[in-house]
């Protein structure tokens, strides 16, 4: 009896522009040029960046779109409390703009949520375009009672849940708790040694 083997397909640039990989420690630089360009330098001062400031991504939640070994999108998910529940919240998702007819956002997303899914997470929840995240299943029905540590448009902020009831009854401040960075040594210039 003869086997049958599966053809091997070669994937062009044009079959696929763009690859989908965990974040590497190289893609930092690439990665802060892009959201400074998606967001402008001021991205720091934002409502969201409260929760991840000195915080590590949750792991195996930082991805990173590649295009001929350019950096062009960018999610990450971190961890947080909603009001007392366990929850990620997904931020700041960044496509180049010279790339975003390529689909990378939706890719992104895709591959984010389907990754904190199997990692075991109950809800996700983010600030953004109602119409646009509406479509990967996020709403406001279970938000309403959450807050944000700053300004924020009460209309965008969404959240999916992947445990029904996951965010059932969740009210009050949704607070970072992933795992904090470590702080970096500060290096000390050498003193010049009087002779």
């Amino acid at each position: 009896m003869t086997a049958f083997r599966k053809p091997q397909i070669a994937i062009t640039s044009k079959a696929a522009p763009f690859a989908i990989r965990s974040e590497r420690a190289v893609d930092f630089t690439m990665r802060e040029a892009l959201l400074d360009a998606c967001f402008g330098e001021n991205r720091h001062d934002r409502t969201c960046q409260r929760l991840r400031d000195g915080r590590a991504p949750a792991a195996g939640l930082a991805l990173s779109a590649m295009h001929e070994g350019t950096l062009v999108g960018t999610v990450r998910l971190w961890h947080v409390s909603a009001g007392g529940r366990p929850a990620l919240v997904l931020g700041p998702l960044a496509v180049d703009p010279a790339c975003c007819e390529l689909g990378i956002g939706a890719a992104l997303m895709q591959q984010a949520l389907a990754a904190a899914r199997a990692r075991g997470h109950a809800a996700v929840i983010l600030l953004g375009d109602a119409p646009y995240y509406a479509r990967f299943g996020f709403s406001a029905e279970k938000t309403g009672a959450l807050a944000l540590p700053g300004p924020f448009e009460r209309d965008r902020l969404l959240a999916i849940e992947f445990q029904a009831g996951a965010l059932d009854g969740a009210c009050g401040m949704i607070v970072p708790t992933g795992a904090a960075l470590p702080k970096r040594r500060a290096v000390r210039p050498l003193e010049a040694h009087a002779a």
